[in-house]
């Protein structure tokens, strides 16, 4: 079943109306959450890389 292109960008125009936005104000805060959450995760994986390489530098006596 062929639709035509111009059925097709009705349909998507038509669906397109239906969706809720964010605002403004709600896109920022996300944005702001996702580079805090970011900057932890950074945090946690450097902390526990350093304990492994630490714990693996004491067990095999690397100096």
């Amino acid at each position: 079943m062929a639709v035509s292109p111009f059925k097709f960008l009705q349909e998507v125009r038509s669906e397109t109306a239906k969706v809720t936005w964010p605002t403004r104000r709600e896109t920022t805060i996300t944005t702001i959450m996702v580079f805090v959450m970011v900057a932890v995760a950074s945090i946690f994986f450097f902390a526990a890389d350093q304990i492994i390489r630490y714990l693996i530098t004491f067990l095999l006596g690397i100096q």
